[in-house]
């Protein structure tokens, strides 16, 4: 898990819950991790005696400076009699990590004090062929490969420092060497290397001394040394006071009136829009998470693009006036969409597609499959005409129309069934079964409405009829073959199994509140109403609210089923728009709250919440987690200010 990133929309660092750096992406937000998860230590030798800060005996607090992507961070350690507080962050806008470290004595006496840095690199998602080496011009550390070069230097200048061997013969590297505070390591070392510094300080008793280390990456030396050399001619100081300044005028430009929430509801709200932006390259790509934990558990990891999750953080951006960003992911949408006018399951941050499980072949049938889930192809669509409606480019609009816009409504007219019009079988939201699902045919109805708009914005009268009719047919499908009478709510779908038959799945699914928020039913609807409260009464744990009846995901048999923040702030974006008056919001407000409540102390919100322990679970931070708490607690301001008391 990682509990608090700092990027800039090329260079991404991410720190675990025992204030380890574990990542180190750069030049895009999730490619290439340049450390692949594993640590790169921090520790003090203080007075004869020697401690990482990973170990037990520290306290650690991790937060957040108030509205700003800079650390602030306390570690105490009663045995050493010391206080250490840092300050990280990425440099707004230059490729450079920053780190300030106060050192504060609590003895009561003069304390000779080392702190050691160590940096365990894997260019390119690899160990083999790195070179880490002393270089005296710039007085740092260098590690390269190829067109990969990260400088590591510090303030004071390092006293000693080491290179050598690391996961090779049972060397396990120069971090060991530090343990002693002495460092015997080599000017230079090739092959699986990592390198090690150590800042020599005085303390004063009662007082404290400050220090500074900082890592520039770039694609050639020349590149890293000027960045070196900007930090040492400016100062570290100015450039981390810099870039605190910026990002609290970047979360407060818009002048958004939050008055009316609970005060650590727009603190969470503000934090939510800055871990959001961590997550994005500066090409567009909104990436679902980068936590390089979970490869242990999949063999793979979250560092992509997801055209739905995409979609859903880029209507939480336009929402928040943030239209600048979200303009950079319907342009790289439009750059990767498939010729013949969808999105495959997932994208890596340059555009290339990424790892994916869904088959173009039916081996059993013997016949071409598209491996899709339809879905992310009709929420581009959809979040791209609320971000027209709010913004009115119609500049913007206009490069997209035909070169994303029409390629997928077109496609999503065709790839219908004859009979029942309904979209043809594709996989689900989830990722774990194919068939037709009642989410996928509510974002289809709302893809091909936005598509109907933009047509009739270009005065294309017939194209956007055809879009328009196509959409109806399905709304009516659903409530004919989508909807049960028995149990007055939409099923979950209908799943294909070994036939060509589709069998009803009446399994209760948080992802049906889409019928409403996506516009193809109307909140009070009695369809909607009975599919809401089974929501509310099947799906509800201790306040939150789970994914699906009997969700084994990341859980054992026979164990309720984890939270997913998104599916908890679903049923308070459902209380928002059934709300007939300021009394209705009461429970979608206390869904805020209680997620709220549950982040971690830094403010990052997981994927899902496990209720037994109290723990995060699956990867963190989840972007889609925090856009979809930006959403809801927007929802709910405009909401209230709508309403009569």
């Amino acid at each position: 898990m990682r509990d608090i990133p700092v990027g800039n929309g090329s260079l991404l660092v991410n720190f675990d819950e025992k204030y380890q750096l574990r990542d180190i992406y750069y030049p895009h937000v999730g490619q290439e991790n340049h450390t692949e998860g594993y640590p790169c230590r921090f520790g003090i030798w203080i007075d004869g005696k020697f401690s990482w800060i990973s170990d037990d005996a520290w306290r650690r607090e991790l937060r957040y400076l108030p509205e700003t992507l800079v650390t602030d961070v306390r570690l105490t350690n009663e045995e050493l009699a010391v206080e250490i507080c840092c300050n990280d962050t990425v440099a707004s806008h230059e490729n450079v990590f920053l780190r300030r470290i106060e050192i504060r004595d609590l003895s009561g006496k003069d304390r000779d004090v080392r702190l050691f840095f160590h940096h365990d690199l894997r260019i390119y998602e690899n160990k083999f062929g790195d070179t880490a080496m002393y270089e005296p011009d710039s007085g740092a550390i260098v590690h390269f490969k190829k067109h990969r070069y990260f400088l590591i230097g510090s303030e004071p200048a390092f006293g000693a420092f080491a290179t050598g061997r690391k996961a090779f013969k049972g060397q396990e590297g120069t971090w060991r060497d530090a343990e002693d505070g002495e460092l015997h390591g080599g000017a230079i070392t090739e092959g699986s290397v990592d390198s090690t510094i150590g800042v020599h300080l005085k303390v004063p008793a009662n007082s404290s001394t400050e220090a500074f280390c900082w890592l520039a990456a770039g694609t050639t030396l020349d590149e890293v040394q000027s960045l070196h050399k900007a930090v040492l001619t400016k100062g570290p100081k100015r450039y981390l006071d810099y870039t605190e300044n910026y990002w609290r005028v970047w979360v407060n430009k818009n002048e958004t009136d939050l008055n009316g929430l609970p005060q650590k509801v727009t603190e969470q709200f503000k934090l939510s829009l800055l871990i959001v932006h961590t997550q994005i390259d500066k090409n567009g790509a909104i990436l679902a998470a980068n936590d390089h934990d979970v490869t242990e558990r999949a063999t793979d990891h979250y560092s992509y693009l997801w055209t739905r999750d995409g979609a859903f953080v880029a209507r939480a951006l336009d929402l928040a006036g943030f239209d600048h960003l979200t303009r950079k992911f319907f342009l790289f949408c439009s750059e990767i969409v498939h010729p013949e006018g969808y999105f495959l399951q997932k994208y890596n941050p340059d555009g290339t597609v990424a790892s994916g499980w869904h088959a173009a072949w039916d081996p059993v049938r013997k016949e071409k499959l598209i491996p899709i889930q339809e879905d992310e192809t009709a929420l581009v669509l959809w979040a791209m005409w609320e971000h027209y409606d709010r913004f009115r480019d119609i500049e913007f609009a206009h490069r997209l129309y035909k070169k994303l816009i029409v390629p997928c409504a077109d496609f999503m007219v065709r790839f219908r069934d004859s009979e029942s019009g309904l979209p043809c079988p594709s996989w689900n939201l989830w990722e774990d079964r194919l068939g037709v699902h009642t989410f996928t045919c509510a974002a289809v109805v709302g893809g091909l409405k936005a598509a109907s708009n933009f047509a009739q914005l270009f005065a294309e009268k017939e194209r956007s009829e055809a879009y328009s009719n196509a959409a109806e047919e399905i709304r009516v499908s659903m409530i004919d073959r989508l909807y049960s009478n028995e149990y007055g709510t939409f099923i979950r779908g209908l799943v294909k199994g070994q036939t060509d038959e589709l069998e009803p799945d009446l399994t209760v699914d948080a992802s049906m509140f889409a019928i409403f928020y996506l516009g193809c039913f109307a909140p009070d609807d009695p369809e909607v109403r009975g599919t809401m409260k089974a929501i509310e009464r099947s799906l509800q744990i201790n306040g939150g609210v789970s994914r699906f009846e009997n969700d084994g995901y990341m859980r054992g048999d026979g164990v309720p089923p984890n939270i997913w923040f998104i599916c908890t702030l679903w049923l308070a974006e459902y209380y928002i728009a059934a709300a007939k008056n300021t009394a209705d919001l009461k429970p979608a407000l206390e869904l805020i709250e209680w997620v709220t409540d549950k982040a971690l102390g830094s403010g990052v919100l997981a994927e899902q919440f496990n209720t037994s322990t109290g723990e995060h679970v699956s990867v963190s931070p989840l972007t889609w987690s925090h856009s979809t708490y930006i959403a809801a607690t927007l929802n709910y301001l405009d909401k209230s200010r709508k309403l009569i008391p």
